[in-house]
């Protein structure tokens, strides 16, 4: 079967072939992937991915095609012309030779640009939903304006065209489109996204002692919740920190700044590398994340994976891998007071974190798996080419 893969981040692809999903599908699969990238000149890529990677990267039986989000002079490149790659290009590549299923890894704008192109090749469609969609721009800030309601807006609009025009939804958990009444009968694939759980270390102790939370925007992953919880047992765990780790522009890192005070328990990381991010998880204590808004978070995944206890919100799929009691704490959204009893009581019990992180390793080294993620995706695209239920 051949897939046209339309991506919405602009993050380059991985230069370690071995951690690209794309590099591990089986021989039944190959296809094309149209992918933005925040470069501005092939000289930009060629030095991320190394020479010969612009304008055609191949990565096992795919081959990327990148479009630069930036112009040589720095300057953004419009969403029009973004469109116009994606429908131009996808639809060239498929006269040559066709495929079989177009998947859009977003709702939004992706994924009207993955209808058009069914549209003009009649090609199947898979639309990935990545996020809980009745929150969808609400949570990324403390005020709502009008311009956040309007995105909402245009969330819903997007979320209904594409999957109206789609033959299947990749969905994270199972009741993601609750509230949506009018998307009832859209058949539906339902598996977490890709972690290259094989790669994550296995955690082990550090020297240092600490609490990590990995992911922005800070006020839609409940940063300051978490500070608001530490900062209240901080002085009870005195050789305990608590490392944020994450991009942030300058006006949020301030009032990141703002609300860790002048506690020097709190460590504020820019955002790094994965390489140099898996093993600050894998060091933790545990790894808190309580969300206000989610699809299914990776970094959970990731912290399961290296084996160390998570707490997390109850927000959208968190609770469908956090086991309660047994590879982690869920904590009902804004009670800060249950998150701080729930990190203290994991501070304290190094017995109950080993226990705890065993679990988690051995659930997500069984059911969350780069290789059962490949059977899920692999599955999918099959029922949508069939048009199974």
């Amino acid at each position: 079967m051949r897939i046209l893969h339309i991506h919405s981040t602009f993050v380059p692809p991985p230069r370690d072939q071995r951690t690209d999903r794309f590099s591990l599908m089986p021989a039944s699969l190959e296809g094309d992937s149209l992918q933005p990238i925040w470069f501005g000149t092939p000289e930009e890529v060629e030095a991320e991915l190394g020479p010969g990677s612009f304008p055609i990267y191949v990565c096992g039986r795919f081959r990327y095609h990148f479009f630069l989000m930036n112009r040589a002079d720095g300057r953004p490149r419009s969403r029009l012309a973004q469109f116009w790659f994606y429908v131009r290009t996808g639809v060239r590549l498929h006269r040559e030779r066709p495929f079989d299923c177009i998947i859009s890894y977003s709702h939004m704008t992706t994924g009207l640009m993955a209808a058009c192109v069914k549209l003009l090749s009649g090609a199947r469609l898979i639309v990935e939903v990545m996020i809980d969609p009745r929150l969808a721009y609400l949570t990324e800030y403390s005020r709502i304006t009008p311009r956040t309601r309007l995105m909402k807006l245009y969330s819903d609009v997007c979320l209904h065209l594409s999957l109206w025009a789609a033959d299947r939804a990749h969905l994270l958990y199972a009741t993601q489109l609750a509230g949506y009444r009018l998307l009832r009968g859209v058949r539906t694939s339902v598996f977490h996204d890709f972690v290259l759980v094989s790669g994550v270390p296995r955690h082990a102790d550090s020297e240092e002692r600490y609490i990590v939370l990995v992911g922005s925007p800070w006020y839609r992953k409940g940063v300051d919740r978490l500070i608001e919880a530490f900062r209240r047992l901080a002085p009870d765990f005195p050789d305990v920190k608590l490392k944020i780790v994450g991009w942030h522009e300058r006006a949020e890192h301030e009032q990141l700044q703002a609300l860790a005070g002048d506690s020097t328990q709190i460590e504020l990381v820019r955002a790094a590398p994965q390489s140099v991010v898996l093993p600050i998880i894998s060091g933790s204590l545990l790894l808190a994340l309580p969300s206000r808004c989610e699809g299914l978070p990776r970094v959970l995944i990731e912290g399961l994976a290296a084996g160390v206890p998570v707490v997390g919100s109850d927000a959208a799929g968190i609770p469908d891998v956090i086991r309660q009691g047994e590879n982690g704490f869920v904590v009902p959204g804004g009670n800060v007071r249950e998150l701080e009893e729930r990190l203290r009581q994991l501070l304290a019990d190094p017995e109950l974190r080993r226990r705890m992180g065993a679990n988690g390793y051995e659930f997500a080294h069984s059911q969350l798996s780069e290789q059962v993620y490949v059977e899920r995706f692999t599955a999918m695209v099959a029922d949508a080419v069939r048009g199974t239920a």
